[in-house]
């Protein structure tokens, strides 16, 4: 399979940057494709050369990014063998992710609730990667004796890590980022005793 010339990844590459920029900023809704290609010095035809839509865009863009983030963090969590090490790594990997790389937290976690069913069905797949990784960790951890975690349901308690972590991102990310995001994921790991 041959590749696409570099002139043409890098317009696509440009129009995405530009698109994340945009959205992050001004909202999905308050983004236009107009603006897209004046931000990328690019055309609408070149737009629609690459996406069929701006939700198709904004729906690449979230693949993309939620995907690093979700291969950033399976990495950083796998680098220990202690259960409770590895969600802390994952956690904290999760809300440095979101920090250094806030817009596009802020598609994954602000901008993409409820725009429309195929997005939905993306960021939860992305979720539910994220909380597969927490269940994981608790299943190990009840079948090799940790007490704090015995009678807890693994499902539940994966779905309430991601929530909380999700929710406080949201909450840095609207703070200006004032929190430490170290402190942040300390503290978040304080509150599920890992």
């Amino acid at each position: 399979m041959l590749s696409a010339p570099p002139q043409r990844e890098d317009r696509r590459q440009r129009l995405l940057d530009a698109a994340l920029h945009l959205f992050a900023e001004c909202g999905y809704h308050d983004t236009s494709v107009d603006q897209v290609v004046a931000e990328a010095r690019t055309s609408k035809s070149a737009f629609y050369e690459y996406f069929e839509s701006k939700e198709d865009c904004f729906r690449v863009l979230l693949e993309q990014e939620g995907g690093a983030l979700v291969a950033a963090v399976t990495t950083t969590a796998h680098r220990v063998s202690e259960h409770r090490q590895r969600m802390r790594l994952g956690i904290s990997a999760f809300v440095h992710g979101c920090a250094s790389r806030a817009r596009a937290a802020r598609l994954l976690l602000v901008e993409s609730v409820g725009l429309s069913p195929s997005i939905e069905q993306l960021r939860n797949r992305l979720h539910a990667e994220f909380a597969s990784m927490v269940e994981a960790e608790v299943r190990y951890a009840r079948e090799h004796g940790d007490e704090a975690l015995a009678g807890v349901d693994p499902a539940v308690y994966a779905r309430a890590v991601v929530g909380a972590v999700n929710e406080a991102v949201i909450w840095y990310l609207e703070e200006g980022a004032k929190e430490d995001p170290a402190r942040l994921a300390d503290q978040l790991c304080r509150a599920f005793n890992v």
